[in-house]
């Protein structure tokens, strides 16, 4: 098992190495954007927060949050989409001596690692930025925890949708709301009811709240942390589901 999910992991590796340089590059120019418009432009015209940090404090988990939800998504979903759609090179996998399970696994951890080697470019910015936050082990858990649901989302929204438009509206009908409501730019908690009930349930909320306390060395929410690792469960059970249609 091993073996097969190193081989899955080890090409997209080979394939990310060749372009390792575009990608760190191309990778930091959304996260400077949102540093220097909210962190410093916006950021400066804010009082601190009620944790007594600064609001590029505030920023700094969010855009790690939203960032890494991101580059994982999009780092399994749109490739793995149009390898099964357009270039059929899923069917080599498929026919292949490789276990379904291990192909997930390795699709998953490279979306991951692609997700973890952008958010440590913003960490490196946003120190270089002037922003004041706490880095541990379970700081870095929660970001992989966020990768590997967000990869996993890709995988299943891969293997699911038929066509590069549906691919796009995933995007703007699931990623881009959480962008934006999930707690990233600003708290949820004055926003309406019903539009809080929602944003509670959805992943990126968690795991902002959990990188924000982590930070700030403040109490961690236990729940918010079960909830990002029932993700976890529930999404790689559908991609496991997703992946014996596939076989069939």
């Amino acid at each position: 098992m091993l073996y097969d999910i190193m081989t899955v992991f080890w090409r997209d590796w080979l394939v990310l190495k060749r372009r390792l340089g575009k990608f760190l590059l191309s990778r930091m120019v959304a996260p400077m954007l949102y540093l220097v418009a909210f962190g410093w432009g916006l950021g400066r015209s804010i009082p601190a927060t009620t944790t007594g940090g600064s609001y590029l404090d505030f920023l700094v988990p969010g855009i790690l949050a939203l960032n890494s939800m991101n580059i994982s998504f999009n780092s399994v979903g749109p490739s793995l989409h149009t390898a099964r759609m357009y270039h059929k090179s899923l069917e080599e996998y498929l026919v292949a001596p490789i276990k379904p399970l291990a192909f997930i696994i390795g699709k998953i951890a490279a979306g991951t690692l692609r997700g973890i080697l952008s958010s440590l470019i913003i960490v490196a910015m946003a120190y270089a930025f002037g922003a004041n936050f706490h880095i541990n082990t379970l700081f870095v858990s929660v970001v992989a925890i966020n990768c590997i649901i967000f990869s996993a989302l890709g995988f299943i929204t891969a293997m699911l949708i038929s066509s590069h438009e549906d691919m796009g509206s995933v995007n703007t009908y699931l990623l881009l709301p959480m962008s934006f409501l999930c707690g990233t730019f600003f708290s949820p908690d004055k926003l309406p009811m019903i539009f809080k009930a929602i944003i509670e349930v959805l992943p990126l909320t968690h795991t902002s709240t959990l990188l924000r306390s982590i930070g700030t060395g403040n109490e961690v929410s236990l729940v918010s942390l079960a909830i990002l690792l029932m993700y976890v469960v529930v999404l790689i059970g559908i991609c496991i589901w997703t992946m014996h249609k596939a076989c069939k």
